[in-house]
């Protein structure tokens, strides 16, 4: 961690493990929100957009510019996932009305307009749903490759999957976009499912979120009362993974989450294994190795996280 805080967009579909990394982003000091986008994925881009909203409100957020981006997938059909998060994209809690206007850019141009406006090295892309928007912020203007000081994605796993034996949600949505993001040469750090399976909201976890006693905080509680028997139903978990803060964290304080440097693909065409994140551990990675995948996460730590994020917001909203 340093004295100054690291500058990142977060490219999100809200989605209930997406609100509780955008109140960890907004709560922790060593990061600082430059933007949020949004993107078609958990749900419909008018649904995910209004969702980040109100959670941003929720959040007391102020003076930060949130865009909707793309509304499907660069070449496949959109897949929502209301088996997880609902029919709004995120059940459970009451939502309230946004406090805060839609910014008239496309989110790729936020992005874009972001990225350009600050010194190279100074953003970090954090996407925690599919990589369209990042995918096509990269196409539209190549200039932001070599500025982005990294890219913290929650998506993919080098062992486990989720939307099939081998493939996570957000890679699955949209593959050719994952392609594009991996294949880019900024760093990739990815942030999936063998780590975020770690990150257990167990009942001493909810305890400690509830102990907070801040509209944000119960906010919180709600969102994991709905996703824990969820994803007891939908996945046999006895407590719910909560995926996307893990990605926030790795910036927050890269110790928090453990990695290792190794060649990652996307697979565009398995019958099997499409939108798989295909990792290579079979040697040391190459010298010139841009990715890398995370391994281990301190779970005390990371509840210690949101836990002080959500004390730091107090009660949000005014």
């Amino acid at each position: 961690m340093t004295d100054t805080p690291t500058k990142i967009i977060l490219d999100c579909d809200p989605g209930h493990d997406d609100a509780i990394a955008l109140l960890l982003a907004h709560g922790d000091p060593n990061v600082e929100l430059a933007a949020i986008t949004t993107v078609a994925g958990n749900q419909t881009i008018r649904k995910v957009t209004r969702n980040a909203l109100a959670v941003a409100t929720v959040a007391g957020i102020t003076g930060v510019p949130v865009a909707a981006g793309c509304t499907r997938p660069l070449v496949r059909q959109a897949e929502v996932a209301p088996d997880v998060h609902g029919e709004s994209g995120l059940d459970g809690p009451q939502l309230p009305e946004p406090a805060l206007e839609l910014d008239s850019r496309h989110a790729v141009d936020v992005i874009i307009d972001t990225v350009l406006a600050h010194e190279p090295g100074e953003i970090t892309l954090v996407p925690t749903g599919p990589l369209t928007n990042i995918a096509f912020a990269a196409r539209k203007e190549p200039a932001i490759v070599e500025r982005v000081r990294e890219v913290v994605l929650m998506g993919g796993g080098y062992h486990t999957g989720n939307k099939s034996a081998v493939a996570e949600f957000n890679i699955a949505a949209d593959p050719e976009a994952a392609h594009i993001v991996f294949g880019e040469r900024w760093p990739v750090t990815m942030v999936g499912l063998d780590l975020t399976h770690q990150a257990l909201a167990t009942e001493d976890v909810v305890r400690s979120i509830a102990a907070v006693d801040t509209a944000p905080a119960r906010f919180v509680v709600e969102l994991l009362e709905f996703f824990g028997p969820v994803y007891k139903t939908a996945q046999g978990f006895d407590a719910p993974p909560v995926h996307d803060p893990c990605a926030v964290a790795r910036v927050i304080d890269p110790s928090v989450v453990g990695v290792r440097r190794a060649p990652v693909d996307v697979e565009l065409s398995g019958a099997l294994t499409q939108g798989m994140t295909v990792t290579d551990f079979r040697s040391p990675a190459p010298a010139d190795c841009h990715t890398q995948v995370a391994v281990t996460l301190d779970h005390e730590r990371f509840w210690a996280l949101v836990v002080a994020a959500l004390e730091r917001i107090g009660e949000g909203a005014r």
